[in-house]
């Protein structure tokens, strides 16, 4: 294709702006009553709030003015585990702080250290490298850890594709403890020689299912068998998701030490409690309509769709404006531009509904989504748990529906009443 010549646009530097969040919803103490299981030897007791752990002044702080007052379960379980030095899987549902489970430890332990800024070099060594499947997310992640490193001098930097290579590398250069990225930057930037792996001592996986499997799989294991990446025992490894289906979990042994930790809040691969779902039977003639009849029933509720196929987002965007339904949309076929665009017109409230294939069905969060609509069932029912924990999340509820089809969603029929029944 054409040479990408995309500069996305600085994040704002103001303090208000960097520490901008969203509120609990009503059922945030509700997080409280999801069972725990932590399977592995000798694991560390549970935190009870931040207060507990002995980390700098300057990090207490930043969890507080960025929300935090106290640790969901996943946090209560992970942060000590990471600070023990311990890898880790952890599997909690959509929207219930798993972000913040691996940056707050990770940030207090590289203050601990001593972590010192790198000054500008054409090769950077970060202490962390995390991963994500998509830019959306990885740029979300990037924004959460500057919080967290607010007046320190731990730099985090963003890179991610569809944005000019050039400006990857200028950001880096300038200096990275923390590299965000994706798996195809940030494979580009290491064999160009901009990132040296020998100084990693955290290695995190976000969405691990999917870094795992045919997705990513693959470069992840060329990221970590890198010369200079250290191996797995000299290096601490974390993975994160809403989701582990067994063959992942079995995968992801050959990145983490023997004695890593498994921690899993609730039901391994549940949906959030949080969204009421609904399943209605509708024959791909009729999807339209519904569609149509669905959102002038909720009004300009914020509402997220999901169809199967890049073309048909567009199309259905395109129809839905037609109708005087205000709608946009994300795919991979888009330019990052214009993802991004979609993105903060979505967010903004310009355009309450938004179109999307699976590109945004993981990690994204957006602030009161109040409904997530599967215009089209997705193949595995690992991605429509990820689909619908874009609505009920921080406590928060919302609504799911979809659009089930006996001849296209058959296959769907036994996991989703399993997943409707826990």
């Amino acid at each position: 294709g054409p040479k990408v010549t995309y500069v996305p646009p600085p994040p704002p530097e103001d303090e208000q702006a960097i520490f901008a969040h969203y509120q609990t919803g009503i059922n945030f103490d509700k997080y409280d009553e999801n069972i725990v299981e932590v399977s592995g030897l000798d694991p560390p007791a549970a935190l009870m709030s931040f207060a507990d752990t002995n980390m700098c002044h300057t990090l207490t702080v930043n969890i507080a003015k960025a929300g935090y007052s106290k640790p969901t379960p996943v946090q209560k379980y992970s942060i000590p585990i990471i600070l023990a030095g311990r890898d880790l899987m952890a599997c909690a549902q959509t929207g219930s702080g798993k972000t913040a489970a691996f940056l707050v430890p990770v940030v207090a332990q590289m203050m601990k250290d001593g972590v010192t800024a790198s000054s500008f070099k054409e090769q950077q060594e970060p202490e962390c490298i995390i991963t994500a499947p998509t830019r959306e997310l990885i740029n979300q992640i990037f924004l959460e850890a500057r919080k967290f490193v607010y007046g320190t001098c731990i730099r985090p930097v963003v890179i991610y594709g569809g944005t000019q290579t050039d400006y990857s590398i200028r950001q880096v250069k300038q200096g990275c403890n923390i590299l965000c990225a994706t798996p195809g930057r940030l494979l580009d930037i290491i064999e160009r020689g901009k990132i040296g792996l020998h100084n990693v001592k955290y290695l995190v996986l976000d969405e691990a299912d999917r870094m795992l499997d045919m997705g990513f799989g693959a470069d992840m294991k060329k990221l970590v068998s890198f010369p200079d990446m250290p191996q797995k025992d000299k290096r601490q490894t974390l993975m994160f998701s809403a989701t582990f289906p067994e063959e992942v979990q079995r995968l992801a042994g050959e990145f983490l030490k023997t004695d890593f930790l498994f921690v899993v809040v609730g039901h391994a691969g549940g949906a959030c409690s949080d969204v009421q779902q609904s399943i209605l039977q509708v024959s791909q003639y009729f999807k339209r309509d519904k569609l149509i009849e669905i959102l002038h029933s909720i009004g300009n509720e914020r509402t997220l769709v999901f169809v199967d196929k890049k073309k048909k987002a567009d199309f259905i965007a395109c129809f839905l404006c037609q109708e005087n339904i205000p709608a946009t949309s994300i795919h991979g076929d888009r330019e990052q531009r214009e993802r991004e665009i979609a993105l903060r017109d979505f967010r903004s409230g310009k355009c309450p509904v938004l179109v999307a294939t699976s590109v945004a069905a993981r990690g994204l969060d957006i602030e009161r989504v109040q409904h997530v609509i599967n215009f089209d069932l997705p193949s595995t029912i690992e991605e429509y748990v990820h689909r619908i924990g874009r609505t009920g999340r921080c406590g928060n509820t919302g609504k799911a529906v979809g659009f089930f089809d006996n001849n296209s969603d058959g296959h769907l029929a036994q996991p989703l009443i399993k997943v409707l029944s826990d």
